[in-house]
């Protein structure tokens, strides 16, 4: 019979709600070389399309559009990725505890496994003792 237990991790990954589900994955998003590679390449044709632009320009330089996707994207991403951040130093906590308490446990089988070996041992020795008696016993 095995017993499977879950993790710490496990545990609160259970735990979270959707909209914290959400965050880690918009914050998650938000810290790659993947984000950062495709909003770069987003902002060189927004700029370039504006610039050299034939027809229809529709973001003038500065760029004063673009500016407030920026901004609207930094009101949002801020709050979001501060959740994220708050998950984690609960994450953190949950596995300080978890670790806390597995080393406690531990302690506990340690010191019940020293109580054993020196039970052994004692009982070792007081055969040794006896039986070096019962040789001196002979010898004499």
């Amino acid at each position: 019979m095995e017993h499977h237990s879950k993790t710490w991790h496990q545990t609160h990954k259970e735990s979270l709600g959707f909209g914290q589900r959400l965050a880690d994955s918009v914050a998650n998003g938000m810290g790659s070389w993947r984000f950062i590679i495709i909003q770069t390449l987003i902002v060189a044709v927004w700029m370039t399309l504006n610039v050299i632009g034939f027809k229809y320009k529709w973001d003038l330089y500065p760029f004063i559009l673009l500016n407030l996707l920026f901004s609207t994207q930094a009101a949002y991403a801020a709050p979001i990725i501060m959740m994220a951040q708050n998950r984690q130093s609960e994450r953190d906590r949950a596995q300080a505890d978890a670790d806390y308490k597995t080393n406690c446990e531990a302690k506990v089988e340690i010191e019940e496994l020293l109580e054993k070996l020196n039970s052994i041992e004692i009982d070792k020795l007081d055969k040794i003792l006896s039986l070096l008696e019962k040789l001196d016993k002979k010898a004499n």
